[in-house]
């Protein structure tokens, strides 16, 4: 047996990655061999990969990890400002100052590797189109 670990070529998949290229994308790393960076921006992914140079431009999240993030986030706000209101009746200031930062803090903060997840799951599962390989393979 090879010690050596090698960095799979484009289009290689390794038998046992299991759950890598999603933990990695989570972690916004290449999903691919989890040492690059997958973001340049703060949410705009990057052109490839600088490590192993896989290209990520048929990666496309839309606005797949945005939905469930504002309904899951839009469920624990409304229902702890309902709670707030129900018992301690404070004055309207008081919820847009508590609120408004607390929801904006929560969508921004698991946006990134909600994201990330999904360039994974895309990378794991095949659903985008690869370049070709050198040499035609």
């Amino acid at each position: 047996m090879n010690d050596m670990q090698s960095t799979p070529t484009p289009g290689e998949t390794p038998p046992d990655e299991g759950m890598t290229p999603v933990m990695n994308g989570i972690k916004g790393r290449c999903p691919r061999c989890g040492d690059g960076r997958l973001f340049s921006g703060y949410l705009k992914i990057a052109d490839r990969c600088d490590v192993c140079g896989m290209s990520f431009h048929g990666h496309d999240t839309g606005d797949g990890p945005v939905v469930p993030i504002l309904l899951v986030i839009g469920a624990i706000i409304v229902g702890s400002a309902l709670w707030l209101e129900l018992v301690y009746e404070p004055p309207v200031w008081v919820h847009l100052l508590v609120w408004i930062p607390l929801g904006t803090i929560l969508t921004l903060g698991i946006m990134v590797p909600l994201k990330g997840m999904a360039v994974g799951l895309q990378y794991k599962y095949r659903s985008t189109e690869e370049d070709a390989r050198p040499g035609g393979v």
